[in-house]
């Protein structure tokens, strides 16, 4: 019994599954012809599917496909007709209308059928996705646009499709259209600032980023509450590198938005890396001022502020005694407010450099640093930099003996880490400056491998000059007075340098120090912000001595002032230059950065 109701219940579910299993077969193989061209044996079977399944748009819109490869016009618009007869307000078949008019030509008629699906829009947010699709899959961008655009008016201020419209104006080339799309688009999704930012920096040119600006100031005066418009406006002015009105959009947002103040750090952050110590210094202050003892950013503004105040004053080499102490009484007062602790040894550290290579109270300075290594919880990498510092504090009172036994601990603690590297270097230098040059020349042979490119670069230089120079007079006068005359830059004494260095031209005329000599001096002058006068000798170094090591150098130094808005500022030079090193001087140790930065300059995108 139950085996006779099995087989009953068997043959009942083959009866109703066998229409469908042939139907899954006929798709199979209407596809199959479908794709490989054979479209009227395609198109009896999907018509057969279409009248079987006449809800399935799939179907239909393959059916139709086959007539219209078929050129059979007639029958495709008869079956649109019916269609449309079935379905007036179906936009996607006007679409289809239009398409197949097209095929045949009447481009005036498809166009009418094409603007009566975007006249048939509703509110259905779908259904303008699909429209707008389908138009930009045709490369019909015009009526994509056409269709964002009724969109917006039927929605009558929801401005969900204003970013899709944005990137569409931007392909056509509508700059104006497209930037109050983007910000209209911003206005809706206030999330969408960081990909807007991330847009603009690869897409927009100085001229967009102008144009934005403007609209942007006219914005803020028309709604003063979207905050996200002085965000973006802020941004703008950080990537122009003008970090004032950033601030002053930091400032405004700061206050409007009752913050923490974490805007407004962060931007003086952004300020002190590109080296503009007032804004970054004017930040920190305003923090300082406006948040109080109590914000947890006030001892890092206070920290960062007298960091900037520093830099902008001794980096240019253009100060008064009175200047210099008047940042010694703010490193102090900072010290007696925070103490003299682990969190503030970074600042001990800071006042024992400007005591040292400032102030010249070398004692004083390694008082500050003795007492810093005693203080516990300090990490041992701080120390480590404490050691390095105070051996050169040593290094310049010319107590040689303590300051090599500084930098050979740093040396054996950190043995395989940068810092460990670095006292290497400073213990092989110590060497150098004491003339022991061939014990030198070894030990720089060995740090040209440095993981640090700056301390390889620096070995490298120093392992060829001391090769090229050695041995060239009996008692290497010369050589030790041009070390003498380094150590004295180093100890920032620049008048005695130059003293030093003029008694070896005249002392030694013909001596291959010439070029060297021309390039240490450069030097100091860049140090003094005297950037005309370092291009001058550089250049002279290029004219003269064209097999000099030091050309390349000469050349990229020259770059690198050309190139910089607050040096010499002429972008045409600084490629010239860039281009001379790569053409000339493949081999050298800058060539691959001045290939970066002379790209860079052409107007490539240099990751």
């Amino acid at each position: 019994m139950d085996i006779l109701l099995m087989r009953k219940l068997l043959y009942i579910i083959l009866f109703f599954a066998f229409p469908f299993v042939l139907s899954a077969q006929d798709a199979q193989l209407a596809k199959q012809y479908f794709q490989n061209g054979e479209y009227e044996k395609a198109s009896t079977l999907y018509e057969k599917l279409y009248r079987d399944n006449k809800g399935n748009s799939y179907y239909f819109d393959r059916y139709l496909d086959c007539l219209v490869e078929l050129k059979d016009f007639t029958n495709a618009e008869k079956l649109l007709d019916k269609k449309v007869k079935k379905s007036p307000n179906d936009i996607m078949l006007k679409l289809q209308y239009g398409k197949l008019l097209e095929k045949q030509f009447k481009l005036e008629e498809a166009d009418a059928k094409y603007q009566e699906a975007i006249d048939g829009l509703d509110k259905d947010h779908r259904s303008v996705s699909r429209l707008a699709n389908q138009f930009q899959s045709m490369s019909k961008y015009e009526l994509a646009i056409r269709t964002y655009e009724r969109a917006g008016k039927i929605l009558k201020g929801n401005n969900v499709f204003a970013y899709n419209l944005a990137k569409l104006y931007h392909q056509q080339g509508e700059t104006e259209k497209m930037i109050n799309s983007y910000l209209d688009a911003l206005k809706q999704t206030p999330s969408l600032i960081n990909s807007l930012k991330s847009q603009f920096s690869r897409t927009f040119s100085e001229e967009d980023f102008k144009s934005v600006q403007t609209a942007l100031y006219e914005r803020i005066q028309e709604d003063e509450e979207a905050y996200i418009y002085p965000e973006l406006l802020g941004w703008i002015f950080i990537h122009k590198k003008d970090y004032k009105n950033a601030l002053r959009q930091a400032r405004a947002l700061d206050r409007k938005l009752s913050e923490t103040g974490a805007r407004v750090f962060k931007l003086g952050n952004t300020a002190a890396r590109a080296k503009d110590y007032d804004v970054a210094i004017e930040a920190y202050e305003y923090i300082v001022e406006n948040k109080g003892a109590g914000s947890s950013y006030y001892i890092e503004a206070k920290r960062e502020s007298l960091k900037c105040q520093r830099k902008k004053l001794v980096e240019g080499f253009d100060y008064t005694e009175a200047d210099l102490r008047q940042l010694e009484q703010k490193y102090e007062a900072f010290l007696n407010e925070f103490g003299r602790k682990k969190t503030t040894a970074t600042i001990i550290a800071e006042l024992a450099e400007l005591e040292a290579f400032y102030l010249n109270d070398l004692d004083r300075a390694i008082v500050l640093l003795d007492s810093m290594l005693t203080y516990p919880n300090v990490s041992r990498q701080i120390k480590a930099k404490g050691k390095l510092s105070l051996a050169d504090f040593y290094l310049m009172k010319g107590e040689i003996w303590e300051a090599t036994l500084l930098y050979s601990q740093v040396d054996k603690e950190f043995k395989d880490d940068l810092l460990g590297q670095e006292a290497r270097f400073k213990n092989a230098k110590l060497s150098y400056y004491a003339a022991d040059f061939e014990w030198a020349q070894a030990q720089f042979d060995v740090l040209k491998a440095s993981t640090s490119k700056l301390i390889a670069n620096d070995a490298l230089d120093l392992s060829v000059f001391i090769m090229d120079n050695l041995g060239l007079d009996t008692t290497t006068t010369a050589m030790k007075m041009y070390a003498e005359s380094d150590l004295l830059v180093f100890q920032n004494k620049f008048p005695e340098a130059f003293s030093k260095l003029d008694s070896i031209s005249t002392i030694f005329p013909s001596h291959s120090l010439q070029d060297d000599i021309l390039y240490t001096k450069s030097n100091i002058y860049y140090k003094k912000r005297n950037y005309t006068k370092a291009s001058r000798i550089l250049e002279e170094i290029i004219e003269k001595y064209p097999e000099s090591i030091r050309v390349d150098n000469a050349l990229y130094k020259l770059g690198e002032m050309y190139e910089h808005e607050n040096q010499l500022n002429d972008k045409e030079k600084a490629t010239a230059f860039y281009e001379k090193i790569l053409l000339e001087h493949s081999g050298s140790t800058f060539s691959v950065e001045a290939r970066k930065r002379y790209r860079k300059l052409l107007g490539e995108n240099v990751q």
